[in-house]
């Protein structure tokens, strides 16, 4: 016997709020998709490659906005015989692809930068203003219009948005400094500066889609707290065969094995059971399968499963 938990309360205010997050992450990615188009047209016109930067972090705004969209329009179809967990490791897939492409990106801006540095480009400051100002006001006006949205995905959006905001402030000033200083080089200084912010948003976005695809332990998770949190549970004397990992971003997923006295009913066993999931979403884990056993059951000593146990477990059988 197993148990296997959900957590169905508020359902319909879920769903709801669920249904209005992605109707304003949709208007975030046009919005941004704008963006964009102006600061790309903004940098081919002016030379400057500040500005093209900026579309570059515009870009991997867009690409975060579009990917969080496209998730939680994912989370809201339903799993099948096919896909048992539904369709939610598509945006992690699409979120490691997206943050491959930014790092090359990043690499192109470091090569046209170092080109810049040993020969300035002129540049036309009047085109900097009006690309990197359309691109403020709107970053922001995106950005603090969504701020107290709970929705994680929106609230990774909204940093996104504030960034970039304060790129194209970075990218206005430099404009400013071109207009009464004739710099030039400002220009490649701002373009690494903002290819570093994207080279960092870009590598935290792959490790932490390697970590989820590698089946790896969640951020924030530690396993000694998990094993204290269950073995706290009357009437559990060991655990083993753990795994915890994550199903996609702020869905965390827990099973194994716990041994408990053979002689009890299943009435007792649900009940203890219930006390361990109570206590795992109280951790952040609310996907549960726990899997009870009495002490006679083959089992070893190791709280995680280890290949050599799987393979005996099956010579077992």
């Amino acid at each position: 016997m197993s148990m296997h938990s959900h957590d169905h309360r508020h359902d319909h205010s879920d769903a709801f709020h669920s249904h209005v997050a992605v109707g304003k992450m949709k208007i975030a990615f046009f919005l941004t998709l704008i963006i964009l188009v102006i600061e790309a047209l903004g940098g081919w016109i002016s030379h400057s490659l500040a500005l093209w930067s900026d579309a570059g972090h515009v870009l991997s705004d867009l690409a975060a906005i579009g990917l969080s969209w496209y998730a939680m329009k994912q989370s809201q179809k339903p799993a099948n015989e096919g896909m048992t967990f539904g369709y939610y490791r598509a945006g992690i897939l699409a979120a490691f692809v997206n943050g491959v492409t930014l790092i090359l990106i990043t690499l192109w801006i470091l090569r046209e930068a170092y080109g810049r540095f040993q020969h300035p480009e002129h540049v036309t400051p009047t085109w900097m203003f009006l690309s990197a100002g359309v691109g403020l006001v709107m970053n922001l006006y995106l950005g603090l219009g969504m701020r107290h949205e709970e929705n994680i995905n929106v609230q990774s959006a909204v940093l996104h948005m504030l960034g970039d905001a304060a790129a194209s402030a970075g990218v206005i000033m430099g404009g400013i400094i071109i207009a009464f200083t004739r710099w030039y080089v400002i220009d490649p200084i701002l373009s690494v500066l903002i290819a570093l912010l994207i080279a960092f948003g870009a590598w935290r976005i792959v490790r932490q889609t390697v970590n989820v695809l590698m089946e790896g332990t969640p951020v924030g998770i530690e396993i000694p707290q998990v094993v204290d949190a269950i073995l706290s549970v009357k009437g559990i004397q060991q655990v083993h065969d753990l795994h915890v990992w994550t199903i996609t971003s702020g869905r965390n997923a827990l099973s194994c094995h716990v041994v408990v006295d053979g002689k009890m009913t299943v009435q007792e066993t649900q009940n203890i059971l219930r006390d361990v999931e109570h206590k795992l979403i109280h951790l952040g884990i609310r996907h549960v399968t726990i899997q009870p056993e009495d002490a006679a059951h083959p089992h070893g000593d190791s709280i995680l499963c280890k290949n050599d146990a799987i393979h005996d477990n099956h010579d077992d059988h």
